[in-house]
């Protein structure tokens, strides 16, 4: 049960606090007071699209506290514990919306931030806002087979669940299949593209780092003469006369012999002459692997020709198919898979086929299990509102659930439903969206409502205006049947009838002032006095008179007596 809310800075209420009471709460007000705008705070407070529209000029945020009363806790304390929200000993939940001037919001649960789709899998179970908008969702004959299915137990929900698999199965398998079957000319060419791009990777005989490898070779082979002729000059200074020098070698050997007769004298020596005949042995080796690899470095035009013709092809290779050699391997063994599937896919075909008709034979049978189902609730439902609508002052309709076959499965199921209704007598039956009287739509609503009611388990319900079109004896009857509601549910209802508003448990007037040369929305709970004045004010108009005073206290009492009786 919703126990109280505080708005402040939201569109024109500067600052209000509405404590709520079990049973019936009424809302009245001159039209453009604000009684919608309360009901634009709950619904943002319950996860409802925030706008920066909603925060005044020159305010930085608007800020929206609900707080609940959990009578039955244990639906929403399964939800908070998988959230990890805290929970309170005596019961109450704190919702706690906020939206900033930048179109930024943020919401919170018990002191807890919360995303949106939290938020909102957390309200679904707290209230249930009901306005003229339902009107037309109601006159969707595509919502009218979840209305159905509202109205089923957990063996409806258990086929359903299991129909939107099947269906999801068979459509995974007919997309394969597609693919599979494709144009015969397309696939035929698709065969030949892949045939001929794996013989051209094929008869390149590629090896992983081979281009590599033959680039250093060619950088070697193009760059030969420059290479012996260093290489040469190099062997030339360090083991033969070199423009009148001696070898460096022969130096450094000269070097070590003087220092070497030198070294008893001194251990400094001694290491210089260790150090000297280690670098004589060390360029002996280098000399002689450097006059080696001289001897294997030739200039060959004809090798240059063919390692340039190779290195042509791998690139050539990798531009079409991979950026390195791994790569383009790679894409030859993923082709050649997609060739193997192409060239036996006959047999694949034939599992697939096989497989689809076997979930399809499934699914029929589910399909089956569901319509039987929907028919059996359907027929209830029939007489239900029927019941409902004579009770509201229809005795003379007729409404028939029209349940034909669909052509195609569907995620649920294969029925289409739609809603037919005659509203006088000897009027064939028509559909629910060719109903015109805003009355007559009025009351299907609050019928609907009232079969729903029965069933769920939300313990609050907001009217928002959806008496439209209605007065009079009818208006009683209306309000008669949400003051039923109200001793199972707790009822918030905006009005404009004093019919309704007669039989509150508590009645709030909402209303407009300008202060400060801004206009700001108040909202009194009223007295019984104060509930005589505003019923005269919705009976009679501006001019209020001791006979419209004396038909409204007339009209609270009467209401007193018929909410004792129902």
């Amino acid at each position: 049960m919703l126990l109280e809310i505080n708005i402040e800075n939201f569109a024109i209420i500067d600052n209000l606090r509405v404590d709520f009471t079990k049973g019936l709460n009424v809302l009245t007000g001159e039209t453009g007071a604000g009684k919608s705008i309360v009901i634009d705070a709950i619904s943002l407070v319950l996860g409802g699209r925030a706008d920066k529209d909603f925060v005044p000029t020159g305010c930085e945020k608007a800020s929206i506290e609900a707080l609940f009363c959990l009578e039955t806790p244990h639906y929403i304390y399964e939800i908070l514990d998988v959230y990890g929200i805290q929970k309170e000993a005596d019961n109450t939940l704190l919702l706690t919306r906020e939206i900033f001037d930048t179109g930024r919001s943020t919401s919170r649960v018990n002191g807890r931030t919360v995303t949106l789709s939290m938020l909102n899998n957390i309200t679904s179970k707290l209230i249930d806002i009901h306005g003229q908008h339902d009107h037309q969702s109601l006159l969707k004959s595509d919502k009218h087979c979840d209305f159905i299915d509202s109205l089923g137990d957990e063996k409806i929900i258990n086929i359903k669940g299991k129909v939107k698999s099947e269906y999801e199965i068979i459509r995974s398998l007919k997309s394969k299949l597609k693919s599979l079957c494709q144009n015969e000319m397309e696939k035929e060419r698709k065969i030949d593209l892949l045939k001929f791009q794996i013989e051209e990777i094929d008869d390149a005989s590629l090896k992983d780092g081979e281009d590599e490898l033959l680039l250093s070779e060619y950088n070697i082979l193009s760059n030969a003469e420059n290479i012996v002729k260093s290489l040469t000059e190099s062997i030339t200074i360090l083991d033969s006369d070199y423009h009148g020098n001696k070898p460096i070698l022969d130096q450094l050997n000269n070097i070590y012999v003087s220092l070497n007769r030198l070294s008893k004298i001194s251990t400094d020596i001694s290491n210089f002459s260790n150090t000297i005949e280690s670098v004589i042995y060390q360029l002996q080796d280098v000399t002689r692997d450097i006059r080696h690899y001289n001897e294997t470095v030739e200039y060959n035009p004809e090798k240059i020709k063919i390692i340039e013709d190779r290195l042509d092809l791998i690139n050539k290779i990798k531009r079409k198919y991979g950026n390195t050699i791994d790569k383009v391997l790679k894409y030859r063994d993923e082709i050649s898979n997609e060739l193997e599937e192409l060239l036996n896919c006959e047999e694949e075909i034939r599992e697939i086929t096989n497989k689809i008709q076997k979930h399809e034979n499934y699914l029929n049978t589910l399909c089956e299990e569901l319509t039987l189902e929907r028919t059996s609730i359907s027929s209830k439902f029939e007489s239900a509102i029927i019941k409902e609508l004579s009770e509201l002052n229809m005795p003379k309709v007729k409404f028939k659930v029209k349940l034909e076959k669909l052509e195609q499965f569907t995620p649920n199921g294969i029925d289409r439903i739609e809603f037919m209704i005659s509203t006088n007598p000897n009027e064939p039956l028509k559909p629910l969206s060719k109903i015109v009287s805003g009355g007559e739509m009025s009351r299907i609503m609050l019928g609907f409502k009232s079969i729903l009611a029965e069933r769920d388990e939300i313990p609050t319900l907001i009217f928002d205006e959806i008496d439209s079109g209605i007065s009079g004896r009818t208006a009683q009857i209306v309000g008669e049947k949400i003051a039923k509601i109200s001793n199972t549910h707790q009822i918030i209802c905006i009005t404009h009838l004093p019919q309704i508003a007669a039989l509150a448990d508590s009645h709030y007037l909402i209303d407009k002032k300008i202060e400060k040369n801004k206009a700001i929305t108040h909202i009194n709970k009223l007295d019984y006095n104060e509930r005589i004045e505003e019923l005269s004010r919705l009976l009679g108009g501006v001019n209020l008179t001791e006979t419209t005073k004396k038909h409204a206290k007339e009209m609270i009492e009467m209401s007193k007596k018929i909410k004792g009786s129902i």
